[in-house]
């Protein structure tokens, strides 16, 4: 895998960009010293090398009536079906992530649920019959924090 070289001024606007998605090009552009079109071609320039994969808004799972969350460690049936399970897996509305792990689990994936009868729902009725053998749920009882990617071209 190949990484992006990144010099201060990726690193700036980077760091301004991850931290508020919503800021405009010129009050990058001022707070690097640039100009607005520098500023848009280098966040273009990021986003054809893949380093900026999109933006998106945070919604407060509770707010719109999820209130559980719950780590789901998965166990396949047959280490050959990862690509057909992980397609499944993308169908279901309630898993927002799925990781390919080391350890016990074969796969690791992020689950919101209305609340608990709900997730014993998805549980049973949705990932049980895509080819698992078991679970092994975490749930969540609050977030902690959550960071943002560390940018540091400076080492």
């Amino acid at each position: 895998m190949t990484h992006y070289e990144f010099d201060e001024l990726d690193e700036k606007i980077l760091k301004l960009i991850v931290e508020n998605a919503r800021i405009p090009f010129l009050e990058v552009a001022r707070a690097c010293g640039v100009s607005g079109a520098a500023i848009h071609q280098r966040v273009q320039k990021l986003i054809n090398q893949g380093v900026i994969k999109g933006s998106e808004y945070l919604i407060d799972a509770e707010k719109i009536g999820l209130e559980t969350c719950a780590f789901i460690g998965l166990f396949l049936n047959s280490p050959t079906s990862f690509d057909k399970v992980v397609a499944e897996l993308e169908k279901i509305p309630e898993v927002i992530e799925c990781y390919y792990t080391t350890g016990q689990y074969d796969l690791l994936i992020k689950v919101f649920a209305r609340n608990n009868k709900d997730l014993l729902h998805i549980i049973h009725n949705k990932l049980q019959p895509i080819g698992l053998s078991r679970t092994e749920t975490l749930v969540s009882f609050k977030e902690a924090f959550r960071k943002k990617l560390p940018i540091n071209v400076s080492k």
